[in-house]
């Protein structure tokens, strides 16, 4: 045996590269607190002091839109464009980017970049974007930290439209690149690309789990050779139209985006897929990124293989163009096979002219093909009426398309003030969660007036405390949507969500409208809400022996029922609410998981999380009063006292009942208090036993307070973009 002349290694083999073997793969049931370290700023190498929004505001942006007009047409040589037009790249690099968003947890979609990471890079439906992303890197190289990688792809898009001539309805920034993969996104727990298990009864559409809108792993939305890869368009029109509506689309827009989507550009599949090499995470260093290498002929232009379908939708796919119904409406269309192998749809007896030529072989014109998502518009009745319509009316398809389109790639950058540049349309969209601005300010001498007015109204502490957090933990950091601004829990879907308490919510209401029609000055109700909840969370604070001002902003509006598009507001329902110790129902994740989900989903940090359930259990604010956590003798006083408690050893833990413990007195047998599992993980889960700890310490007293204080405002002034900038 020869033996080898390589030096042993000098490090622990796998330490650096084997994901399985991190300390906590030996405990794969313990609570994973990674979902909210996600981001962490050590990631970040532009510091803490670098503000996006403001070096965005100092972009040319009409010179970046010069450079990318310029790259549509200008080829290179290692990636030539089909039809010497970058234009169906981009639009597809852009669509995928933004297309992974899903309205149930508003994650996904294009407000990241996280399209440059993985899953998301080496995703099989990404095929070849790796490709878009490099054609990009001079000008993102040129424009550095004023460009987000977020940006600029879906400006990308936006300007490969217009350079293909049609007028798109409106561009804004303010997306911010993150700086590793994304690990708080559940993308399915399928263990191979384009597996699917993701149905609770694969012959129903509509059981697709929850919050996922794709119908298999690794797809951006439906199979485009047909469910489970056979062709059957009424099949696949159910799938998309589960899929649209989990992306905030309905019946006219998902007909527009399919139609405007497919108007220009082709998908490759003139090859064979299978000896494409590694995806760009798994390709080797000297592919510096890249994957899918194809051996194949050029191993591009007329060889490319992607999806593995092959050709063109329209007759001109190089520019915008009327032919995508034409062609659909006109002709009968059979199934075949793509060089690939792929199912696809094609015309029987089409005319030679109004075929497209070949994207690289001059002179060669080629048949026109469809997906089988683009025969859903023909053969679903309610699409087909819209597909018709659009046939007849181009210009009515063109501003549908174009609002669509600007809906898609704008819909997780939040409410409009979030928006930057000279492009933002002017009109005010519903999806966009309007809210009118306030025209009024209140001095530090007239918030106090108000504080005591509230605190000496007849409500409870925790009738006022439970319905500013109601209000205020709707908001999500991963589509900026829900929050206190706007007082929507006045409005329906909210007011009736069981998670606020609708008897309780009507009696504060009632008085608070009361308050503000008695004010010299009309203060918002949303205003009232939070400073109602503030004022009590301060004197909670005093009764515990701390001086403590509760910072408040004034500043919020109060939106309307026309401002509010009650059936987008019914995926921000809570089912659950660690904080206020409650779940609508029993679910096969446990509830402290659920508490992480909605944590990260608010933007709260493990520490935070931790400050946070602690106060709000002594302040007596769990969901129809229970008891169950409220490790205290002096409920309504901000004390430390559920952490005392918690970790003194004098007591044992019993399990009762499902998610229900008895916390006994060791020496007198007797039951001081009940638990849930939410309360118990602070003492059973080692980080979050180091938090209950330090604030449980005599010492961190007065901390404890400041540290709810910090995460209470925290939460109340999280849609406060005008503070947050």
């Amino acid at each position: 045996m020869e033996e080898s002349t390589k030096g042993k290694c000098p490090v622990m083999h796998g330490a650096n590269t084997d994901t399985n073997s991190s300390v906590m793969s030996w405990w794969p049931n313990a609570l994973n607190l990674d979902i909210l370290h996600q981001h962490d700023s050590k990631t970040n190498p532009l510091g803490q002091d670098f503000n996006y929004r403001e070096e965005f505001k100092k972009l040319d942006l009409e010179a970046v839109k010069d450079d990318l007009r310029k790259l549509m047409t200008d080829s290179q040589d290692w990636w030539p464009a089909d039809w010497g037009h970058y234009g169906g790249l981009m639009i597809r690099m852009a669509w995928h980017s933004a297309g992974t968003y899903r309205i149930a947890d508003g994650r996904g979609g294009s407000n990241t970049g996280n399209q440059r990471f993985a899953p998301l890079n080496s995703w099989p439906d990404n095929v070849n974007l790796d490709k878009a992303r490099r054609l990009l890197w001079p000008i993102k190289k040129k424009y550095g930290n004023k460009l987000s990688w977020a940006d600029l792809m879906i400006l990308a898009g936006n300007m490969a439209y217009e350079s293909m001539g049609f007028k798109t309805f409106g561009y804004a920034g303010g997306r911010e690149d993150i700086w590793h993969p994304e690990k708080d996104i559940y993308w399915g727990s399928e263990k191979e690309w384009l597996d699917k298990t993701r149905y609770s009864d694969k012959s129903d559409e509509e059981t697709l789990e929850n919050p996922l809108a794709a119908v298999q792993m690794g797809l951006i939305y439906v199979n485009p050779e047909g469910v489970d890869g056979k062709p059957d368009p009424l099949k696949t029109a159910q799938a998309m139209r589960v899929t649209f509506k989990r992306m905030a689309m309905n019946d006219e827009e998902t007909v527009a985006l399919t139609a405007g989507g497919h108007t220009v550009g082709k998908t490759h599949g003139n090859g064979d897929a299978t000896v494409l090499g590694p995806d760009p995470e798994s390709a080797p260093v000297e592919e510096q990124g890249l994957g899918w290498k194809n051996p194949q002929g050029k191993g591009h232009s007329e060889n490319t293989v992607s999806s593995g379908l092959e050709g063109a939708w329209t007759t001109y796919p190089d520019k915008w163009n009327n032919t995508y119904f034409y062609l659909l409406f006109t002709y009968e269309w059979e199934v075949r096979e793509s060089p690939a192998g792929a199912k696809q749809w094609e015309p029987v007896n089409i005319k030679e002219e109004d075929k497209p030529f070949d994207a690289h072989v001059p002179g060669v014109r080629k048949n026109p093909m469809m997906t089988d998502a683009d025969m859903a518009l023909k053969v679903d009745p309610e699409y087909r009426k819209i597909a018709e319509r659009f046939y007849k009316d181009p210009e009515h398809f063109a501003e549908v398309f174009a609002r669509a389109w600007f809906k898609l790639t704008h819909r997780d950058l939040g409410p409009k003030s979030r928006y930057l540049g000279p492009d933002v349309p002017k009109e005010d969209l519903i999806w966009q969660d309007p809210i009118p601005a306030v025209d009024y300010t209140l001095s530090e001498p007239e918030i106090e007036e108000l504080k005591g007015t509230l605190l000496n109204c007849g409500l409870g502490q925790s009738e006022l405390i439970n319905t500013a957090w109601d209000s205020a933990r709707t908001f999500r950091y991963s589509d900026y949507r829900g929050g206190a601004n706007g007082a929507r829990i006045r409005l329906a879907p909210q007011k009736d969500w069981e998670g606020n308490e609708p008897e309780r919510l009507q009696k504060v209401l009632k008085k608070l409208t009361e308050i503000q029609a008695g004010l010299d000055k009309k203060v918002s109700i949303a205003d009232l809400i939070v400073l109602g909840g503030s004022a009590a969370v301060e004197k909670a604070a005093k009764d515990a022996g701390v001086d403590i001002k509760v910072p408040f902003a004034p500043g919020r509006g109060d939106a309307t029922d026309e401002m509010t598009d009650a059936e987008s507001f019914e995926y921000l329902e809570p089912l659950h609410d660690g904080y206020r110790n409650w779940q609508k129902k029993e679910y096969v994740v446990e509830p402290e998981e659920m508490l992480l989900d909605r944590t990260q989903l608010m933007g709260l940090t493990a520490p935070e999380m931790t400050v946070l359930v602690g106060g709000m259990r002594v302040l007596g604010t769990n969901h129809g009063g229970t008891k169950h956590g409220v490790f205290t003798d002096k409920p309504g006083v901000l004390s430390n006292d559920f952490f005392v408690n918690l970790t003194d050893m004098k007591y044992r833990w019993e399990h009762v009942a499902e998610n229900l413990y008895n916390i006994v007195d060791k020496k007198t047998k007797q039951t001081k208090w009940t638990a849930t599992r939410v309360d118990l993980v602070f003492g059973s889960n080692s980080v979050l036993r180091a938090y209950a700890e330090l604030y449980a310490q005599d010492d961190n007293k007065e901390k404890f307070v400041n540290d709810f204080v910090s995460a209470w405002v925290k939460v109340m002034n999280a849609d406060r973009f005008d503070l947050n900038e």
